[in-house]
């Protein structure tokens, strides 16, 4: 299979889970537990994957420091610091919009340090999406002010976390890692590090109605289909930063399922973004 193949899995699976999550907050499901959801259940999935395929847990004794820094430092803080950021930004768009160029910085560092490759068509692809998914992130509903710049720096803490990543899970496959095994580790240390900082209780489980329970496993299944079509996809692709493209690009199919699931209001501005948007996604896959 090629890393288009897993990009589109990507891809799809990132629209259903933001309709899932919009309608997890829709039945007022505490977000801790969203969270636990997206992590636990997909750990529990993985190592499905892992025991069906014969895949051996064994690694090299130095890949386990670097795990760690992974999906503490990139993965775990950085989904924190993206969340605090976009409740502190005077427009949740202005923090999505700095702490998602990381698509830029992935491109750039995979051509100049690891050696992949950049076609004009997909640079020129690249920036179009980035450009028009700004229309598609900020808008002037329910801005408010902020006296202070925290969010600014909470969204550069995010753009780098993201982007090291994308970046450090790819010289991992390079030297020879297995995507199930990367995904097995990352995802352990990063749902204990859920149930023992964010203080998770499982009681809260149990009082969540049977309805709720399914959206929660439904939102960790496809989540665990986004990242292993997103990893696999870093793992056979000429430059990350396409994958990261296709992730971002995403957001233009979310808008317009919102607009017909969720009534959402569609803005000129917004419209204009979802056709860059989508000019630029099919020009990158051409």
């Amino acid at each position: 299979m090629t890393w288009v193949f897993f990009a589109g899995m990507m891809f799809v699976a990132s629209i259903i889970n933001y309709l899932l999550v919009r309608k997890s907050s829709l039945l007022k499901i505490p977000n801790r537990l969203v969270n636990l959801a997206m992590f636990g259940v997909p750990l529990v999935v993985y190592i499905i994957i892992a025991i069906v395929k014969g895949t051996t847990l064994m690694i090299e004794w130095w890949h386990l420091p670097l795990l760690f820094i992974i999906a503490i430092v990139f993965a775990y803080l950085g989904n924190k610091s993206s969340l605090r950021a976009i409740d502190l930004a005077p427009n949740p768009g202005y923090s999505l919009v700095l702490s998602k160029s990381y698509v830029l910085f992935t491109t750039l560092v995979a051509v100049t340090i690891m050696g992949a490759e950049l076609t004009w068509r997909g640079g020129a692809a690249i920036l179009m999406i980035v450009a028009f998914s700004i229309p598609i992130m900020v808008t002037r509903e329910g801005e408010k002010k902020s006296k202070h710049r925290t969010w600014i720096l909470l969204s550069l803490a995010a753009f780098f976390a993201w982007g090291m990543l994308s970046l450090s899970s790819k010289w991992l496959f390079v030297h020879g890692m297995d995507t199930i095994i990367f995904l097995i580790y990352m995802y352990t240390i990063v749902t204990v590090c859920i149930i023992a900082i964010d203080r998770v209780k499982f009681s809260q489980i149990k009082q969540t109605s049977a309805k709720g329970l399914w959206i929660l496993l439904s939102i960790g299944v496809v989540w665990a289909m986004f990242n292993l079509g997103q990893f696999e996809a870093i793992n056979l692709a000429p430059n990350v930063g396409y994958v990261n493209a296709i992730n971002a690009a995403s957001i233009a199919a979310v808008t317009v399922f919102a607009v017909i699931l969720f009534k959402d209001n569609l803005t000129w501005p917004k419209g204009i973004g979802v056709l860059g948007v989508t000019a630029g996604l099919i020009l990158l896959l051409l």
